[in-house]
């Protein structure tokens, strides 16, 4: 049985609001910017990499490499979202498709969407897609840590109720009614302090401080593992979607953990075989380096 607890926060009271800027005729998002801001960061970030020893592509192949990942995103993660956790809602309504701007992504879909966007780009440049992909697994947390806190600012995603004495509130609608619901975890902060900044901590040791760029599939290997590690452990303090309650109570699993799975096991499996496919990347005497 929940009870409201001292301490708990009412989302209300934080005056928040989804939409960061209303000219009336214009409304931009706090999610949209979360978009842009995660984009422009992984910009920033893989042109620092791509400036060290053993970069698996040029400079001037960073704008196309951004522009691939960001299409492979929206539209990866929007069709991930309809396929894996809506697919009735929008068979019945296929116009919402495109209303990207009311919410409605699966990372485990813009995952996707982004690998076929460096693989493509990979056979367009001859380039080693394994060793892009590590490249930019190392820049896609910050746009994580951003997204989720989006979520909080949208108040959705929730997390399961609880009594923890930093529990939050959200407005839930019942009957038409829109109340304040039960304490809750804010599960979208604690996914953008795992997803986000720990996650980005991790891959930054493994790639300045360690040989890991140098064998391709590690540092991706462990994005997704970590990834799918954090994900897994999370929903389960984590409301799932209410679409998608009766499938989380037939598979004692939610949608969000059985994505996670071939993840987790990718990223062992990617972590465990890199060593064999390490790539001499330094300058050797008399020849040119290889990447």
């Amino acid at each position: 049985m929940y009870h409201l607890v001292v301490g708990a926060i009412n989302w209300t009271d934080l005056h928040l609001s989804p939409t960061a800027v209303d000219l009336g005729f214009f409304q931009l998002k706090w999610y949209s910017l979360a978009y842009l801001a995660g984009i422009f960061t992984a910009y920033f970030y893989v042109s620092k990499l791509l400036d060290q020893p053993g970069s698996p592509m040029a400079r001037r192949h960073a704008d196309d490499l951004i522009f691939y990942a960001s299409l492979g995103v929206i539209f990866g993660g929007r069709l991930g979202y309809v396929l894996f956790y809506n697919l009735g809602y929008y068979l019945a309504n296929p116009l919402d498709i495109v209303k990207l701007w009311d919410g409605g992504m699966s990372f485990h879909g813009g995952v996707i969407g982004t690998s076929l966007g460096i693989l493509y780009l990979a056979r367009k440049n001859g380039l080693n897609w394994l060793r892009i992909h590590d490249y930019v697994a190392c820049c896609v947390s910050p746009g994580l840590f951003f997204g989720r806190l989006a979520n909080f600012v949208n108040h959705e995603l929730w997390g399961a109720p609880t009594n923890v004495p930093w529990a939050v509130r959200f407005p839930e609608t019942m009957a038409g009614i829109t109340v304040l619901g039960p304490p809750r975890h804010p599960s979208q902060l604690y996914e953008a302090l795992l997803e986000g900044l720990l996650l980005f901590a991790i891959l930054w040791v493994m790639f300045w401080k360690s040989q890991a760029r140098y064998q391709p599939g590690k540092l991706v290997g462990a994005f997704i593992f970590f990834y799918g590690s954090f994900r897994f452990g999370l929903e389960f303090i984590r409301e799932p979607d209410a679409q998608l309650s009766r499938f989380a109570e037939v598979t004692h699993l939610h949608m969000g953990q059985w994505l996670s799975l071939p993840m987790i096991l990718g990223g062992l499996y990617l972590m465990a075989t890199a060593a064999r496919r390490r790539v001499r990347v330094e300058p050797t005497v008399g020849t040119t380096s290889v990447a």
